[in-house]
């Protein structure tokens, strides 16, 4: 069992809405873990591309994205002023400012990031999981 891992935002909706869409490792990775994390980084992602319609049939899960994180027993992580000055100094390219507090909320945190996206391979300090 791992003691503890971090959904990216996609991969945490894609838990509730699409479960099909997540690798069996990223399924056993959350089925074995002590603990799931989301951001709350996720929260305000998903309503930025509900509201702006990058993100079709999300819009009817928004009202209850709390209550869905209460239901699978997930954990809200830590938004730090540490993790916001990582994510914010650290030296990677990537410019996607969701993506960069995913990073190091995961580094902080010590834990892996449940992510299909390739963007974070650059990352050497953060374990991905797919």
């Amino acid at each position: 069992m791992s003691s503890a891992v971090l959904l990216d935002t996609h991969a945490w909706a894609w838990s509730f809405a699409d479960p099909d869409r997540l690798s069996p490792a990223a399924r056993a990775a959350v089925a074995s873990a002590a603990a799931v994390y989301v951001s709350p980084i996720s929260f305000f992602e998903i309503g930025q591309k509900a509201r702006s319609g990058r993100w079709p049939g999300i819009e009817r899960h928004l009202t209850r994205l709390p209550e869905i994180l209460r239901d699978q027993g997930g954990v809200s992580a830590p938004v730090t002023p540490e993790i916001c000055l990582l994510a914010a100094t650290m030296p990677w390219e990537h410019r996607d400012p969701f993506d960069r507090l995913l990073a190091a909320t995961g580094e902080t945190m010590a834990i892996p990031l449940v992510t299909r996206d390739p963007a974070f391979a650059a990352r050497r300090e953060l374990r991905c999981l797919w």
